[in-house]
């Protein structure tokens, strides 16, 4: 009694855990989808925005230097040249002479960054009348909806020859788009980068391939701009009016010059206008004259400006068109990638991918300390991932990745020593529940290895539990018997079902024996999974069921021959041994139960009596053997002139009949015998001799000649006589 109730407790218990705990199936993928989830929340909503520009910042500094920008020159408005003029703004005399000593070397295109919407004077008009012989000349203007706050072209330059020079600064103050068109008030405006960046294509009859409006890219030479959405990338809610594109910043490799800023090739206005500049850094150039005086305040700043340490230091105005000029070329002529993104679901997996990947190293190897290196060859592997990227022109999710990897793997490592904690519990546990029960039990994890063991189940094996905790089958069992076990054991392990088998067993004496083991799967509070085994000795049993066997078998085989004899027996009761066909004895018992069931079903039935005509003949002059080939010849072709629920019967020497069942008419009778007589007609060849014969047939219908069985047969007889007296090959109605 106290044994069953050990049992019992033991079930409970482990029900009870099995019931409480969390599942663990797949866990990592689990644990990958809850922090990727919750990841993409928080990048969606902004979260990660401000880490994820900073991210793209790194990879802007860490990208190799580029080949020097050789095809744009600027021309400086530095402290120096205010000074030499005297007063801001500049007059526009001064400008004027800027302007055609330019224009002398003969540049692709100048661009004027300064706006030049009110007269200037003295040189107003002079400069009014240099626009129209500067077909080249790109000036600028500022676009906003606010008609008070625009600041207009310069007076009387040709509107085409003007570019908006707009700029759409990011929360953090740093602009890293470009702003390539705007639609506003029904009018079409250019960007200042992009008429300068046309003007130097003309050349090269390089166009934009597709309206700007209301389409999702620009195909400009071999370049494609896709248009920046508001949440593209890291952004979220981010400003999309007009048509942006994302600024892949190029890196052009620094000049040795006196000037601060060195990214491209500059010339103070003072030099330009003593004549020092040297002609080739004009002539076919893109020139662009704009402030870089620290008074005039017209900087901004780009993520080449941040540094690791140390203050963020801007570019000025004209040097971030001059990036946006050079990107556009470049793109157009070398097919420099521009800065694109992926698709939110294809974001979405690869964020999922990594928090898997951080999650499944942890549970593989389920030490922190071993699994250390794996963990940092995987962020390596995902910052060189998304670098080699960015260098193609793509910019992937590198935070939020990051976190989905950390997150992961900080949450498996908390459950797995949780887990092992538990684990520790549960099997000082069980070994005291188990060893009160006198059946063999044991107790593995999910590696096969044994955890806890009572001690019938050491006694029964014949090893103590010291030598065998921790370790498998195949190091105590004949390989056959190892596999059969390891196969029960998966079974349960996959389908999480208890599953009981009968087996072999070797113990260490050798001795085999044979058991029935039964497997249930059961897991702790944290989740630990345990395959628990229950050992019956079944070897008496067995023997005795074996003897059983084989008197059950014995008696089997018995039983089954006479069984084929006696049906054997009954086939020549019923069937005529020469043709197959059933015989008298079978056509009278089919004959009777078919009438009385025409009865009950209201239905016709159709008897035929056929004798064969000119068989006695046949049968003389060939002999009997080529008769009973004829008949059997007969028989074949009678059966194939009937419905699979009609009977033919042969009733002795040359006499058939046939019990036509459920005919809707007494003329369906009349013409099954003329294809009977059809079929018999035909020539038969028998052993090179080609024979005719012919068939007298008597008809009788049920219930229209009568409703007694002897009295229809009697009447299809005489039928048949009858037609074999008008003249043979013929059928008679009774």
């Amino acid at each position: 009694m106290n044994k069953q109730l050990d049992k019992h407790f033991v079930r409970l218990f482990l029900n009870w855990n099995l019931q409480q705990s969390p599942e663990r199936k797949y866990k990592e993928l689990v644990v990958a989808g809850i922090v990727a989830i919750g990841i993409i929340i928080l990048r969606f909503i902004g979260v990660f925005q401000s880490l994820e520009l900073a991210g793209l910042d790194q990879f802007f500094r860490l990208r190799a230097t580029e080949e020097p920008e050789e095809r744009i020159t600027i021309v400086a408005i530095d402290e120096d040249s205010l000074r030499r003029v005297g007063s801001w703004p500049i007059p526009d005399g001064v400008i004027a002479d800027l302007l055609k000593k330019l224009q002398v070397h003969q540049p692709r295109a100048i661009g004027l960054d300064i706006y030049r919407d009110l007269a200037v004077n003295p040189g107003h008009q002079e400069l009014v009348n240099l626009y129209s012989s500067m077909p080249n000349l790109i000036g600028i203007q500022l676009l906003t909806p606010n008609r008070d706050m625009r600041v207009l072209p310069p007076l009387e330059l040709n509107p085409k020859q003007v570019g908006f020079n707009n700029l759409l600064y990011d929360h953090d103050g740093k602009v890293r788009r470009n702003l390539l068109y705007l639609h506003m008030n029904n009018q079409h405006y250019e960007s200042f980068a992009l008429k300068l960046a046309l003007l130097y294509l003309q050349d090269q009859k390089i166009t934009p391939q597709k309206a700007a409006k209301n389409s999702d890219y620009v195909r400009l030479g071999k370049a494609i701009f896709t248009r920046f959405q508001a949440n593209d990338g890291g952004y979220v809610r981010a400003d999309d009016r007009g048509y942006q594109i994302l600024a892949n910043f190029p890196k052009p490799s620094c000049r040795k010059m006196a000037s601060e800023l060195c990214n491209f090739r500059q010339i103070s206005m003072s030099d330009v206008l003593d004549g020092k500049v040297p002609i080739s850094w004009i002539r076919d150039r893109i020139v662009l004259i704009g402030s870089t005086a620290p008074s005039l305040q017209d900087f901004a700043f780009i993520p080449y400006s941040s540094q690791m340490l140390g203050t963020a230091k801007p570019v000025a105005g004209i040097e971030l068109q001059a990036y946006f000029v050079s990107e556009l070329i470049s793109s157009a002529l070398a097919g420099r990638p521009s800065l694109r993104v992926w698709a939110k679901v294809w974001e979405c997996l690869w964020i999922f991918s990594w928090s898997y990947l951080g999650s499944l190293i942890i549970w593989q190897v389920k030490t922190f300390s071993k699994s250390i290196p794996s963990l940092l060859l995987s962020l390596f592997i995902l910052f060189l991932c998304s670098y080699v990227a960015f260098l193609l022109g793509w910019w992937l999710p590198l935070i939020p990745a990051t976190l989905g990897f950390s997150s992961a793997s900080i949450w498996m490592i908390i459950h797995i020593a949780y887990m092992q904690e538990e684990l520790k519990r549960s099997k000082e546990f069980l070994h005291q529940v188990i060893n009160s029960i006198p059946d063999p039990i044991f107790v593995k994890n999910e590696k096969h290895q044994w955890i806890v063991l009572n001690d019938a189940y050491c006694q029964f094996i014949g090893y103590p539990d010291s030598l065998l905790l921790e370790k498998s089958y195949y190091e105590f069992f004949p390989r056959h018997e190892a596999d059969v076990f390891r196969e029960q054991d998966n079974l349960v392990f996959l389908t999480q079902k208890p599953r009981e088998n009968e087996e072999e067993f070797t113990d260490a004496a050798g001795q085999t024996h044979l058991i029935a083991t039964k497997r249930s799967l059961h897991k702790d509070a944290a989740g630990n999974f345990f395959l628990v085994g229950v050992i019956r000795d079944i070897t008496q049993r067995k023997l005795m069921e074996e003897e059983l066997r084989r008197t059950a078998a014995e008696l089997f085989r018995s039983n089954t021959e006479l069984k084929l004899k006696e049906d054997h027996l009954r086939y020549l009761a019923y069937h005529d041994p020469l043709t197959g066909l059933s015989n008298r004895k079978f056509f009278i018992e089919q004959f009777h139960e078919s009438l009385q069931w025409s009865q009950n079903n209201n239905l016709l039935l159709g008897l035929l009596f056929i004798d064969l005509d000119g068989f006695k003949h046949i049968n003389d002059t060939l002999g009997h053997d080529m008769g009973d080939r004829l008949l059997v010849i007969v028989s074949q072709r009678l059966s194939n002139c009937l419905r699979g629920s009609d009977t033919v019967s042969r009733l002795g020497g040359d006499e058939f009949t046939v019990i036509l069942r459920a005919i809707p008419e007494v003329q369906v009778a009349a013409r099954v015998a003329e294809k009977i007589l059809a079929s018999l007609t035909e020539p038969i060849v028998l052993s090179g001799y080609t024979t005719k014969i012919s068939a007298s047939i008597g008809i009788s219908v049920y219930p229209i000649n009568s409703q007694d069985a002897e009295t229809l047969i009697k009447q299809a007889d005489s039928a048949m006589y009858r037609a074999k007296h008008l003249g043979k090959n013929r059928y008679e109605l009774t």
